[in-house]
Parts: structure tokens; C-alpha cells; sequence
């Protein structure tokens, strides 16, 4: 969401998914580290991803398409080589509770970090002055940086947030799975560009709402929930969910022109 309200995009989630679910596991199984001390340092590289895609785009002038283009591919080949291609097993019981356990019961606790990094991200871009640059970068860069706001490292730093919440999510993946899988997130750029779409995100920047967001993320989940509970073949998931995608690019296009007339 950062990302694409300062005009950029990153596609490279779905290989930091994968590659911080595997090297989470690895962490653990092979080296023996607590599950604190694999997390942190597993944040820590998706932090030196973050700064990697957004120095590219920011400083080197690459635009973010093919920057992030190329990252996913390097951190693909990063996981491939780490795990020889096999998923990463023998995970504890106590890890895989982050992703299959459920607080008093009732409530999944991947739902609870999903809902605490929403209310994060809501207080980030609406009430601090880190939230009125993103969205002032976003309206206008050039505005911006002759306004004072030091727009390169607020680019950078929404990459950084990007890549920082993928690699969460690919440690809950891991333990929601009870394995570190290489193959994992294929798919999982299309599904993020498209529940920001559905949440009102346009991409050309600058305007956009975490709460509108948090309810795209849910319909993109059910829908895919409901097209495997409807024994949907996977092939036709793709084309179904590349079809809402371009509807929602599509909708947010015909709104930008209908607000200029």
C-alpha cells in the first residue's frame, strides 16, 4: 500500500515470502536458533531488500517495475540455492502454533498479526508526518522535495516497509504450512496488487486508505477461499483472479478521469 501511494510498485513480495519462510525454517532446523532470534534476523535482510529495491528505484532512477522485477528473480534464485530445492522440514510444534494456533480458541493468530499491522499502518499514514510525506510524494514528488520533504528516503523507506511486512508473512506462511517451501508465492504479488486495488489504491500514487485496503484484502481472500472450496481448477483461479485485477485497475482508471472532468 506505501509503495504504490508514492507512485511505485514491488513485485518482488512473493519471493521474499518464499525466500523469509525458508530461511526462517532454516535458521531453526539446521542452526538452532530460538524462534526470536530467526525472526529478528530474518526481518533484518528483508530489511536490506527493502533498501536494495528502493536505492534502485530512488537513487539509480530504475523505474520500480523492472527493479523489483529483478529482485524477485535474484531473491528466487537466493531461496532455490539456500534450500537445494526442498522444502525446509522439522519445524517445532511451538513455531507452527504462530501459523495453525488459535488465541482463547476462537480467533487464528495470523488473523490477530494481520489486524495489528493494519492499525499500524493506519496510525503510520494518518497520524504522523511520515504518513502526510508518503501521501504529499505520492501527489506530487517534484512539489514535494521543494517543499522540503526529503523524497528519496521516503521512497525508499515504503519499500523497506514492503518488504519488511512480506517477510512477516512468510514466517506465519512457514508455520501455517509447518514447512519452509520454495515454491510458496508464486501468486502472491498478483494477490496483493489486487487487494490494494479493490481498496481504493491508485497507481499513480497519492491517494489511497488502509481501512478501504483491509477490506480488498478480504475479498481477495475469500474469493480465493471460495474458488477452492467450489473445486475451481487452479488454472481458471488464475484467469478469474487476473480479471478482477484488471477490473479494479480499470475502475480506478475511470474514477481519476471522471474526477479531473
Amino acid at each position: 500500500t506505501m509503495v504504490l501511494l508514492v507512485g511505485e510498485i514491488d513485485i518482488s513480495v512473493g519471493s521474499i515470502l518464499a525466500f523469509t519462510g525458508c530461511l526462517s525454517a532454516t535458521l531453526m532446523t539446521q542452526m538452532g536458533l530460538s524462534i526470536p532470534v530467526a525472526f529478528l534476523l530474518t526481518l533484518l535482510l528483508c530489511c536490506v531488500f527493502g533498501l536494495v529495491s528502493g536505492t534502485l528505484t530512488a537513487v539509480l532512477k530504475i523505474p520500480s517495475l523492472i527493479g523489483t522485477l529483478a529482485m524477485q528473480t535474484i531473491i528466487k534464485g537466493f531461496t532455490y540455492l539456500m534450500t537445494g530445492g526442498s522444502s525446509v522440514t522439522g519445524l517445532s510444534d511451538r513455531f507452527k502454533h504462530l501459523g495453525q494456533g488459535f488465541l482463547f480458541g476462537v480467533i487464528p493468530i495470523p488473523l490477530i498479526v494481520m489486524v495489528v499491522m493494519f492499525a499500524l499502518g493506519f496510525l503510520l499514514l494518518n497520524r504522523t508526518f511520515l504518513g502526510r510525506r508518503i501521501y504529499a510524494v505520492g501527489g506530487n514528488q517534484e512539489a514535494a522535495r521543494l517543499s522540503g520533504i526529503k523524497t528519496r528516503a521516503v521512497v525508499v523507506g515504503t519499500f523497506v516497509v514492503s518488504a519488511v511486512t512480506a517477510g512477516i508473512a512468510g514466517v506465519l506462511m512457514a508455520a501455517r504450512l509447518g514447512t519452509g517451501q520454495p515454491s510458496t508465492g508464486s501468486d502472491f504479488a498478483m494477490d496483493v496488487l489486487t487487494a490494494t486495488v479493490l481498496g481504493g489504491v491508485t497507481l499513480q500514487g497519492g491517494k489511497g486508505f488502509v481501512l478501504n485496503v483491509f477490506i480488498g484484502s478480504f475479498i481477495i481472500g475469500i474469493l480465493s477461499n471460495g474458488l477452492t472450496m467450489c473445486n475451481v481448477p487452479e488454472y481458471w483461479q488464475w484467469i478469474i483472479k487476473g480479471l478482477v485485477f484488471l477490473f479494479a485497475v480499470a475502475m480506478s482508471n475511470l474514477e481519476a478521469l471522471m474526477s479531473k472532468k
